[in-house]
């Protein structure tokens, strides 16, 4: 199958055609649900499949699985939940922080199965990590809290930049405690920190036009769903105004951004793929711990480093899973 053909069925083009077949032949329908854009999600769609083949479940074969992609576009969950929810499909998943909280507003029945960077507790998606309870369980990735070892990487990179930027979404639940974070972290380093905020596309321009007034040599990205969704655009933005940043995940090293240090979405995926088969299987969600992917990754972009003209310790070189040419 060509990339665009296997984007086109991703992104559920015959989203509602195949719930007619799944109807016809009795098989289950899991509402995938997310804020972002399919194609950046090839490889967490990939590990969702896997595990859920590992629990005896292949799209197509003996489940269906509805696509519902936001394409960034916040605002848009609810209304794709809420079609999940007519659909009455049996799991919703694949869920980030935004559309598992849209599905939860939606129904206290369905199953839910998130994959979030984020603490579940913290932000009210589960009473507890054993004992989540209700319609809700999933798996989480150590992201959020890395925001203060990012800054620490960036400064391994540029010691001599003693402003540095911190990028921030305001609306995210957990805003101030990634704020708190990043500005304890910058008082141990001994670096002034500037928080600027985006909650839309069109305030990436207003924060890139920023740091130049503010002297910021470089720019942290904080984790977050409409940001993870937009990981090519900032990746782009950064090396056309020539701005040394670190994010989460690969996208955005593997697009232009310098540095990439955080957990692996694939395992989480991975294993909320195993835990959607469990579920399938007549497991209640409310009965699953939370699980965590305990996997760190550190992804450097060597050209873009070069175009920047920044020499990357040695050091760092061998500690970064994959260094991008």
């Amino acid at each position: 199958m060509k990339r665009r053909q296997f984007f086109a069925v991703l992104g559920g083009a015959g989203a509602w055609p195949l719930a007619g077949r799944a109807q016809q032949t009795a098989m289950p329908v899991i509402g995938f649900l997310n804020t972002a854009s399919p194609g950046p999600y090839t490889a967490r769609v990939r590990a969702f499949h896997r595990g859920l083949s590992e629990t005896g479940y292949a799209e197509d074969r003996n489940v269906a699985i509805a696509y519902r992609w936001a394409e960034g576009q916040s605002e848009r969950l609810p209304g794709l939940a809420a079609e999940l929810v007519a659909q009455r499909v049996a799991v919703i998943t694949g869920a980030n922080i935004a559309a598992a909280l849209a599905a939860r507003a939606m129904t206290t029945t369905i199953p839910i199965v998130f994959a979030i960077s984020v603490d579940p507790v913290e932000v009210g998606l589960v009473a507890s990590l054993n004992r989540p309870g209700g319609n809700i369980t999933g798996a989480t990735t150590l992201s959020a809290e890395l925001g203060p070892k990012r800054l620490e990487l960036l400064h391994e990179v540029i010691p001599t930049a003693s402003n540095v930027a911190f990028l921030v979404n305001p609306t995210a639940p957990v805003a101030e405690s990634l704020t708190r974070d990043m500005r304890e972290g910058a008082r141990a380093l001994g670096l002034q920190l500037h928080v600027l905020h985006a909650s839309t596309e069109h305030d990436f321009d207003t924060v890139f036009a920023t740091l130049p007034g503010v002297n910021a040599g470089a720019l942290v990205i904080s984790t977050d769903p409409f940001f993870n969704s937009q990981s090519e655009w900032l990746a782009h933005l950064a090396s056309r105004h020539a701005v040394p940043a670190i994010f989460s995940y690969r996208e955005f090293a593997a697009a232009g951004g310098l540095m990439s240090y955080g957990g692996s979405f694939t395992e989480a995926y991975h294993l909320a793929g195993i835990y959607t088969g469990r579920i399938l299987n007549g497991e209640k969600a409310g009965d699953l711990p939370v699980q965590q992917a305990t996997k760190v990754e550190l992804f450097l972009n060597l050209k873009t480093a070069k175009a920047l003209g920044i020499t990357v310790p040695l050091p760092l070189l061998g500690r970064a899973d994959e260094v991008i040419e």
